[in-house]
């Protein structure tokens, strides 16, 4: 293969991969797209692709799949939404498994996927850089070990793979615990203690809830602005709901009917410290892919006094104490950042027309982010979870399909 010749002979000059630079020990040409993720995002775009004829390799940076699910991701966690807006293409939930499947069940599910597909990632590869050669018409794909050679390159790395630490003045100094909550597993080697949780999405509101189910004291950071809303409303999931009510209303008129219903479920939660936006839920979501909250127990332990919410946090001081804004402070023995996490595109990506470079997320909002230019795609960044993701995945199967005849 010629081109494979000329990209040796491009590497013996560049000094990236000289004689001295031990990290390049061999080139592999890829048939089909090389998919860059073996989290439920490559799965889906590998299953879809298989599906229309099209080969293709993914390449896993962790020893499994799903690694954010298996390796980052506490003990009692269930899929916020029930499964038939979870399931991945071409195969639906085992019929026995419950409306919210629990994680270990999911990484059942994912890992039956794999099998059915015939899915097989390279695991332990973790990618340098990827760049697009204009002279040759291919993607280079560097690990430590390999560069793959390919037409297409999918990026399935997806919105969450690296944890955000917010720096916080005086951490250095605190002397408890701080952790991030892709650290967190259980409430367990918290019991007896007090816990701060800074940061009220749904991981935060969670680990809190399973911090009192183990006895703990916890406190709950609440920064910002938040949407809670039940997870079900007359006896349906509000997401199900509500993808069911915006087929015949606007999304206004769909926000104020979960408003209404929530403070009628919930109650006013402002008088708990958590101050919903000017904007409606699914609006706000549209908008800025800011998810809202589903509650599953939480909100009774905050009504009940087990959970405490307090106001942002000023400085961390010596002795476990903690300075809030409004000038409080109080101790405590461990910190949990339910900070959230973030794209790593930018730092091996060597591309910039298709992602921001500022949050390593596609620049065309949904429903166009899913492809760029010189057979290079994006699944599983959509701020839609599980359903943008398999959404995605058809599309880029179908455009390489037309490719591949």
């Amino acid at each position: 293969m010629d081109y494979l010749i000329e990209i040796k002979d491009k590497r013996s000059h560049d000094p990236f991969f000289n004689k001295n630079n031990k990290m390049m020990k061999r080139c592999v040409y890829v048939e089909g797209p090389v998919i860059i993720g073996a989290g439920p995002s490559g799965l889906a775009a590998a299953a879809c692709l298989k599906q229309k004829g099209v080969p293709s390799l993914v390449l896993e940076r962790s020893n499994c799949i799903a690694s954010l699910w298996q390796l980052k991701t506490y003990d009692r966690l269930c899929l916020h939404l029930s499964k038939q807006f979870c399931e991945l293409p071409l195969m639906s939930f085992p019929e026995d498994f419950p409306t919210y499947p629990t994680k270990n069940q999911f990484i059942k599910y994912l890992e039956l996927y794999a099998i059915t597909f015939d899915i097989r990632p390279v695991f332990n590869q973790t990618v340098v850089c990827a760049n697009y050669d204009q002279n040759l018409g291919f993607w280079r794909v560097r690990t430590d070990t390999t560069e793959y050679v390919s037409r297409q390159l999918i990026v399935a790395t997806g919105e969450n793979a690296e944890a955000v630490v917010p720096g916080i003045e005086g951490m250095e100094q605190f002397g408890g615990s701080i952790m991030h909550a892709s650290l967190y597993k259980s409430g367990e080697k918290f019991r007896g203690k007090k816990v701060l949780v800074v940061g009220c999405g749904n991981s935060g509101m969670e680990v809190c809830l399973d911090l009192c189910n183990h006895d703990a004291s916890p406190s709950l950071v609440v920064r910002n602005t938040v949407h809670v809303l039940p997870r079900e409303m007359l006896g349906k999931s509000t997401f199900g709901l509500s993808m069911w009510l915006l087929k015949w209303l606007p999304v206004r008129l769909v926000d104020q009917f979960l408003l209404i219903t929530s403070w009628l479920l919930l109650g006013d939660t402002a008088r708990l410290g958590l101050v919903r936006p000017k904007i409606g839920p699914l609006e706000l979501k549209n908008l800025f892919g800011k998810t809202p909250v589903l509650d599953v127990g939480t909100l009774a332990k905050i009504k009940s006094g087990d959970i405490k919410v307090c106001s942002g946090i000023r400085r961390l001081l010596k002795h476990h104490m903690v300075e809030f804004v409004n000038g409080q402070t109080e101790e405590f023995d461990a910190i949990i950042m339910a900070t959230g996490y973030k794209s790593n595109v930018p730092s091996w990506l060597k591309e910039t027309e298709m992602f921001s470079e500022e949050d390593g997320l596609p620049k065309r909002p949904f429903p166009n982010g899913w492809k760029g230019e010189c057979g290079l795609y994006a699944v599983g960044f959509t701020k839609r979870g599980l359903l943008g993701a398999s959404m995605d995945a058809k599309k880029i199967a179908e455009d390489i399909h037309h490719y591949f005849q």
